[in-house]
């Protein structure tokens, strides 16, 4: 398969950026430089909070600079576009507009994995900011694969938003609170596997007690623009 460069627009938020862009390499099957893929990064960091404009529905300033960015990468002459942040995902039909380039939908692409690793039916618990809770971004697409789910309670989702902006805050990765809610999903809520829909929950470290019920949307994300960009997934 001949090998494409990779768009990608980051800085939603730059740690998480910088993890997917570290996952990327260690997940390529490379034994020299010319293995990995050639990326074209944008930190986007000042882009407007993508939670705030979908509650508000203040939607214009973000889709005006997040446009212009993707017609940037565009023209530089990328092949695929990855955007490791899944709030920004309920812009996916506006986003793709502005180009003709695919952008890799990592929503559709952790739903559909779900699918094919569990099966229909299954039960999935939804961690992510209130913006991609609010748009049920994740809850429709979950449906169209025949997928039943759940989400933490008002009390348990206050909790994610504070682990998510404690991240972006100043970098806390603590893991014991997230591991709680996930518990709860799990033991409670009856959940076959939880998906860590925003990219800073991403960043924290699982223990190994609850890793085998995560699927990391970012995790899919990276695999993708890899396969997509025409290189090899080292083996796990």
């Amino acid at each position: 398969m001949q090998t494409k460069k990779l768009g990608i627009v980051g800085g939603m938020g730059p740690m998480a950026t910088s993890m997917f862009f570290e996952r990327i390499i260690k997940r390529t099957d490379a034994v020299s430089d010319q293995d990995h893929l050639d990326m074209i990064i944008f930190n986007h960091a000042t882009m407007p909070d993508r939670t705030e404009a979908i509650l508000t529905g203040n939607h214009q300033l973000f889709l005006e600079q997040i446009g212009k960015d993707l017609v940037t990468l565009e023209n530089l002459g990328v092949a695929h576009i990855a955007i490791p942040c899944n709030t920004s995902h309920f812009f996916m039909d506006q986003m793709k507009q502005f180009i003709r380039v695919p952008i890799i939908d990592m929503v559709e692409e952790t739903v559909q994995h779900i699918a094919n690793e569990y099966g229909r039916g299954t039960r999935v618990g939804i961690l992510a900011t209130d913006g991609t809770i609010f748009t049920q971004t994740y809850e429709k697409a979950c449906e169209r694969k025949g997928l039943s789910f759940t989400k933490p309670n008002q009390t348990l989702q206050e909790a994610v938003m504070k682990i998510i902006y404690d991240i972006k805050r100043n970098g806390s990765l603590e893991a014991l609170g997230l591991e709680s809610i996930i518990e709860q999903l799990i033991e409670i809520e009856k959940c076959q596997c939880v998906i860590l829909a925003c990219t800073e929950l991403s960043l924290i470290e699982i223990e190994s007690e609850f890793k085998p019920y995560c699927v990391d949307a970012m995790d899919i994300l990276v695999d993708r623009s890899i396969v997509y960009s025409g290189k090899k997934l080292k083996s796990l």
